[in-house]
């Protein structure tokens, strides 16, 4: 393993970085490699305690694996960097289910998959690196080649995933429903999952965006979603976190008027930061939609609404980006203008949604479920990033050996944008290939650090 970084930073200096990183094909692979990994052994540790009391720190370990073998269509690459997504939280607490029974249904699948049916799983569902190896059949990726990955698994022998890969029966995500994730020093993807790395950016920065930037290009762009327009006002939860923090920036790339709900003063200056005028912090104003566990508020909605349109000038949301689920959905539903929309993700405060009905059918609103993005939407989604009109949102990072730490802070919402994760870089700002166009743009990719 060391050969291999010590390959990838001669790159660092070189005037060719191109030839340098080519030569890896002529290095061996690794029999094992370190990747954080839950065990099956330590699926019921947190059993019979609350959610927020379960710690990803005591679940996720770093840990020796074997290196597995390629399968057709296959890549195996140098992970240089990784993120935290809420995936890997919920892996880690083994909730809603523990991800050992998703490896369990994915190894019946073939004698391939079998290789992900083990008592460790390799977590983590972004990441930046360079192919080492390609299986057969791999065209259009090759040794050397700087890289991102998405994390949208799909096999494709079914017709249903034609028309849209997200509807492939056998569409999983990569390091949460399948095994060998982003979160270790090497990964194992399909190959088409990877995409360009973008040249300006460091190994942690384009590390970040993929699931999360994704998920919101599909939420609020495509046409598998809002399909949002410019003029659109679209209401938008944790507008600085990991994934609000690039709905805010499509939306204003869109010519759209985001209304950014935070829960913090530091938030809402992001936001601001970002370009959004229309902030609500949700915390100083005192919004509370529940009036205990099982009773929700309406007149919480009604103040909600009104707030919104007093920052609008009278408007309703035509688009309101949901992710927090339980909490907010009841308030999301009757904020959204008539024959609005409200796209949903992710619930990460809860599942099951609860909402008055009446303000969904009679006002005609729709509610459009929506999951990760397709190959064609992430790539569109990365090149954003690589033109500069999407920037990352980290704020941290850390080396592999704290990702417990990374993924509790996620947990508890002691974070801003993304948390990142060092795998095998060293440290942080390695793997800028274009300096000039990043000058350009310095301040925005920096915005979210150190917050």
């Amino acid at each position: 393993m060391q050969d291999i970084l010590e390959a990838i930073m001669a790159a660092e200096e070189s005037n060719d970085p191109d030839r340098e990183l080519a030569g890896l094909a002529r290095l061996p692979v690794p029999e094992s490699y370190r990747g954080v990994v839950v065990r099956a052994e330590e699926a019921r540790m947190f059993d019979g305690m609350a959610t927020r009391d379960k710690d990803p720190r005591k679940a996720l370990h770093v840990q020796e694996v074997p290196t597995p073998e390629l399968a057709p269509g296959e890549a195996l690459i140098a992970v240089m960097a990784s993120a935290i997504n809420y995936n890997t939280v919920w892996t880690s607490i083994f909730e809603p289910v523990s991800t050992f029974k998703f490896l369990q249904r994915y190894g019946r699948l073939s004698e391939l998959t079998r290789r992900h049916d083990l008592p460790y799983h390799v977590v983590g569902s972004d990441a930046a690196g360079v192919v080492l190896r390609t299986g057969p059949g791999v065209t259009r990726w090759a040794p050397g080649d700087e890289v991102v990955a998405h994390c949208l698994s799909v096999e494709l022998e079914d017709a249903a995933g034609h028309d849209d890969t997200m509807l492939d029966p056998q569409q999983r995500i990569w390091g949460f429903e399948t095994n060998f994730g982003g979160l270790a020093e090497l990964a194992v993807v399909k190959a088409n999952q990877l995409m360009p790395k973008p040249r300006h950016l460091s190994w942690e920065e384009a590390a970040s965006p993929g699931l999360v930037n994704s998920t919101a290009y599909r939420q609020l762009v495509s046409h598998h979603g809002a399909n949002m327009k410019q003029g659109d006002v679209v209401l938008i939860w944790g507008a600085s976190g990991g994934l609000g923090g690039y709905a805010t920036q499509m939306a204003l790339n869109g010519g759209a008027i985001p209304v950014c709900v935070v829960s913090s003063p530091e938030k809402a200056e992001l936001c601001r930061k970002m370009g959004a005028d229309l902030v609500i912090d949700r915390a100083a104003e005192g919004f509370r939609f529940w009036k205990d566990e099982e009773t929700q508020d309406p007149d919480e909605w009604k103040r909600l609404g009104e707030r919104i349109r007093e920052l609008t000038g009278g408007e309703d949301p035509d688009i309101v980006f949901e992710h927090p689920g339980r909490e907010t959905f009841g308030a999301s539903v009757y904020v959204a203008r008539r024959g609005g929309t409200i796209v949903t993700c992710a619930s990460t405060s809860g599942f099951q949604h609860q909402y008055d009905n009446r303000y969904l059918w009679m006002h005609l609103k729709r509610i459009v479920g929506s999951h990760f993005a397709n190959y064609h939407e992430a790539w569109q989604a990365n090149r954003l990033v690589a033109l500069g009109k999407v920037h990352p949102t980290v704020s941290r990072t850390y080396p592999l050996e704290q990702t417990g730490q990374a993924a509790y802070e996620v947990h508890r919402n002691a974070h801003q944008g993304k948390v990142g994760v060092r795998c095998l870089a060293p440290t942080d700002g390695l793997g800028v290939r274009d300096g000039e166009f990043r000058a350009r743009h310095e301040d925005a990719i920096n915005r979210f650090r150190g917050h």
